[in-house]
């Protein structure tokens, strides 16, 4: 005799909830024990860049502190999406980490049909570095502060033209962010990558470039470029005598990348402060910060709730950006 629907539900429910019941305490003794095996941290950018030496200088510290190996993981591809997406579907478990970048932040808004959602699908760790943007010109241009560019812009618009990385990068939309306001119209000329839009700028093809700290220092040494200010809130260490684009006419422009951790969403709490506590001890010590700066960039020592009010705020400045832009 079948039993009526309704008894079969509640025998359902029953039966689930007596499975929850005798999970707790296995859930609860492996969160005590995080981490009992080798952590995963995924890279969405190749060897080499700001991003995985970010990592690769992070880790060692890291893994002393959690006792546990961590495999970094490259996954390069759709400005960090492939990794995110990745991150994304792992389990929930503190053992698979994204280093997350204001990259990520950009495809999500860049990507109409983009497969995550920073504040959605990712639990905040910590963030690690501040990778600040140099505004740098060619000496021909004949501008030596951010308000004889302004000056230069607005007297010959569609004149000046701007070399990023690659649509959708960071120093793309810090030049739309300029654009807009400063009231000008610089022209964007996309290159695939910061090697190939800096070989141009120093042949004086493009004018203008807001290019990643390290690989704007040895030109602005040798006088092949001016340097004109720093893209991030705060100045950086690396050149402490550079001031600001909001020091320097744009009050509030902030376009410096940042790199940090995060976990699935659904990761418990009490595995989210183990990895949070341990990636505090990594920024705040002295002989990693020294490696940081040394690879042009800047500690970034922000806890979960910091980190995610720095997503938010993130999320609705380049979403602006991205609509006036129309940028896509």
């Amino acid at each position: 005799m079948t039993p009526p629907e309704g008894l079969n539900r509640s025998a359902l429910t029953t039966r689930r909830t007596l499975a929850a019941f005798l999970a707790a305490p296995a859930l609860a003794r492996a969160q005590e024990a995080f981490p009992s095996r080798p952590l995963r941290l995924v890279v969405g950018f190749p060897p080499g860049t700001a991003a995985d030496l970010t990592a690769r200088l992070s880790v060692p510290m890291l893994s002393e502190r959690l006792g546990q190996p961590i495999i970094i993981e490259n996954r390069p591809g759709a400005g960090s999406g492939i990794a995110a997406e990745a991150v994304t579907r792992a389990a929930p478990d503190g053992y698979t980490l994204l280093l997350a970048s204001a990259a990520n932040v950009i495809g999500q808004l860049m990507q109409p049909n983009a497969t995550y959602d920073m504040k959605r699908d990712f639990a905040p760790i910590a963030t690690l570095t501040d990778l600040p943007n140099i505004l740098v010109a060619h000496p021909t241009l004949g501008v030596r502060s951010v308000r004889e560019l302004i000056a230069h812009a607005r007297a010959r618009p569609d004149q000046v033209f701007y070399g990023s990385s690659g649509i959708a990068t960071a120093p793309h939309l810090s030049g739309e962010l300029f654009n807009q306001m400063a009231g000008v119209r610089m022209v964007h000329v996309p290159y695939a990558g910061s090697g190939q839009a800096m070989t141009d700028l120093l042949e004086g093809r493009v004018q203008v470039m807001f290019s990643p700290a390290p690989t704007a220092r040895a030109h602005i040494e040798s006088g092949k470029l001016l340097a004109l200010a720093t893209s991030g809130a705060e100045r950086t260490a690396l050149a402490p005598g550079l001031p600001t684009v909001a020091e320097s006419g744009l009050p509030g422009f902030d376009t410096s990348i940042w790199f940090g951790l995060m976990a699935p969403a659904a990761t418990p709490a009490p595995i989210l402060r183990r990895l949070a506590e341990a990636t505090a001890a990594v920024t705040a010590a002295p002989a990693i910060q020294a490696r940081f700066r040394e690879q042009g960039m800047d500690p970034l020592p922000k806890g979960p709730e910091a980190f995610a009010a720095l997503v938010a705020a993130e999320l609705t400045k380049w979403a602006a950006v991205v609509a006036a832009a129309g940028a896509r």
